[in-house]
């Protein structure tokens, strides 16, 4: 999760997320290069007793200055293309799990487990115990299993929400009438925390996402005592 006074990225749990903080960094790299050159330029401009003509009218800047861009926009591309297709690659998911947004929390269906069912409502900072979190944690937590691709299908029941978990790398829209997919994949045991990226009404900011990565056999136990506490 987000620490104070973090400036960058939260740490990376999914290959995706990796990528994406790669392509920030080269992206980042880039756009420094740009704004020093651009820089350097103008300071030369502005500083310049003696303007040479040929500087202000020349074919051969014009020509250097027209190719220099588009290699840094192709520089950015190629990498950007590959990330894409990763982002919407799904192939052979292990487990299916349908989140529908509502005002304000989440419910969420595993279709592979009998039909597992439960809504996650925000626990109120009363209620709260010792050590968990304000505004983010849940009293029913998306139990997933690490190492296994996750197919989640997002929808919303009544507004425009949006489904975000920034250290899993993924971020999608929930729609009335509308199912959207997504895929990740949790490569380490933890708890990840998110919240709803749309302004969907007055308690916005009170519908967190919890997903809590485990290891496959704790996940069966899991979904084994929850099917029998419904």
């Amino acid at each position: 999760m987000a620490t104070p006074m973090q400036v960058g990225f939260q740490d990376a749990a999914s290959p995706l997320m990796e990528e994406l903080i790669h392509f920030h960094d080269h992206a980042l790299m880039i756009i420094f290069l740009i704004s020093t050159l651009v820089l350097y330029i103008i300071t030369m401009m502005m500083t310049a007793k003696v303007i040479d003509l040929y500087i202000l009218d020349s074919q051969e800047v014009e020509i250097i200055w027209t190719i220099l861009p588009a290699a840094f926009l192709i520089l950015m591309a190629l990498p950007s293309l590959r990330l894409l297709y990763l982002m919407d690659e799904i192939n052979s998911p292990h487990l299916t799990i349908k989140a529908i947004g509502h005002q304000w929390y989440w419910s969420y269906e595993y279709t592979d487990y009998h039909n597992l069912e439960f809504d996650s409502y925000m626990i109120p900072t009363q209620e709260l115990p010792q050590g968990h979190f304000r505004l983010l944690e849940v009293d029913h937590r998306m139990v997933i299993p690490t190492n296994a691709p996750i197919r989640m299908l997002i929808t919303a029941e009544d507004v425009l929400h949006s489904w975000a978990v920034p250290a899993l790398g993924t971020k999608m829209d929930a729609v009335p009438g509308r199912l959207n997919q997504t895929t990740f994949l949790a490569s380490r045991p933890g708890v990840y925390y998110g919240q709803c990226s749309e302004i969907c009404g007055a308690n916005h900011s009170f519908m967190p996402i919890v997903v809590e990565a485990v290891p496959l056999e704790h996940f069966e136990n899991w979904a084994d005592m929850t099917l029998q506490n419904m």
